[in-house]
């Protein structure tokens, strides 16, 4: 049985990527940085093990906005594509670079809430992480 994959890219087909399996988690980040980003009112990502999310065609660039974190998008386009924590081991995939963004599962978790526009309602479902131990 062949293991499902999804295809996404930017907005000028500059840069392609395949991402191989299912997603290990889907989440809405209402941060400033991604609303500056993406020009929206939050974002949505799917995450991959690194190792799973191929390059196809063309090379993201790359700006680091936090210590330890890169935003990677289109050198042409500035279509959003990818978020990485550094020496992490996944990647964010943004669900509007995706092809298929309805293949994805609902985003189960919301972070940064404190930063959620007022008139935004909450995302049904998608609940506030727990705080990390430590």
């Amino acid at each position: 049985m062949d293991e499902v994959s999804h295809s996404g890219g930017c907005l000028c087909g500059a840069v392609r990527y395949r991402a191989a399996g299912a997603p290990t988690g889907t989440s809405i980040c209402h941060c400033t940085q991604c609303r500056r980003q993406t020009g929206a009112p939050f974002a949505a990502f799917a995450s991959f093990p690194a190792e799973r999310v191929a390059l196809l065609a063309g090379q993201p660039a790359v700006y680091r906005a936090t210590p330890g974190v890169v935003r990677e998008f289109c050198p042409a386009c500035g279509s959003t594509l990818f978020w990485r924590r550094d020496g992490d081991g996944k990647i964010d995939v943004f669900l509007g670079s995706l092809d298929d963004p309805a293949a994805m599962p609902p985003p189960a978790a919301q972070l940064w809430i404190a930063h959620r526009l007022p008139w935004l309602p909450s995302l049904p479902g998608a609940v506030k992480p727990p705080a990390p131990e430590g």
